[in-house]
């Protein structure tokens, strides 16, 4: 959402104070970033958040948030998450999961959805099973991306699919830009490892 928020130069619209928020906070814009803030742009919000909610109050804090999104009046939600790129059977580079609301509203027609056997894990997945209870409509865009490392070029997939969504513009240049220097430098990296021999023989 960083990259979002930066490239749409949204606005900072308010925060989310939450009692069992971690205690950190991050210099940033000449300003104090505190760890969960709400970002405006047009007819766009974004969450940002810093650090993840405390484990073993995860689920009290989604919970409150999403019952906090569906009574300020959104229209819809949209979550960005990622899948396994081992996973992958076609070459598609994403999958979509919508809420029963969202897809008797028109849903995203065209697009491949989540196959029956995958399981979704994580505050993608509390998320939606909030929504879908409260009969929501909300939906996920799932990347495939490497699940041992950052993976920027997972994060162009999800911006590109947003943007056509919403009707706007994001160059994804400096995504795809540091995507290719992480991976020449994992290509680096394994070169060296199947660099010659130290075997003597005799």
């Amino acid at each position: 959402m960083k990259f979002l928020i930066n490239e749409l130069k949204a606005s900072r619209k308010c925060f989310i104070d939450y009692d069992y928020a971690p205690a950190v906070a991050s210099n940033g814009d000449g300003r104090i970033m505190t760890p969960y803030e709400v970002f405006t742009t047009a007819n766009l919000a974004f969450l940002k958040a810093e650090v993840s909610p405390l484990r073993d109050k995860e689920n009290e804090f989604y919970r409150g948030l999403a019952e906090w999104i569906m009574g300020c009046g959104v229209k819809e939600v949209a979550l960005v998450g990622g899948l396994d790129e081992s996973l992958r059977s076609d070459s598609s580079a994403y999958r979509v999961v919508m809420t029963s609301r969202f897809l008797a509203n028109g849903g995203l027609p065209g697009e491949t959805t989540l196959e029956e056997d995958r399981m979704i894990v994580g505050p993608v997945a509390s998320l939606l099973n909030i929504f879908e209870m409260n009969d929501f409509p909300a939906y996920a865009v799932l990347a495939y991306s490497n699940t041992e490392r950052v993976d920027p070029r997972a994060s162009a997939t999800a911006v590109e699919f947003l943007a056509k969504r919403y009707g706007f513009k994001a160059d994804i240049a400096p995504l795809i830009r540091g995507a290719e220097v992480i991976e020449t430098e994992l290509k680096s990296m394994e070169d060296k490892d199947k660099g010659p021999s130290a075997s003597v023989y005799s």
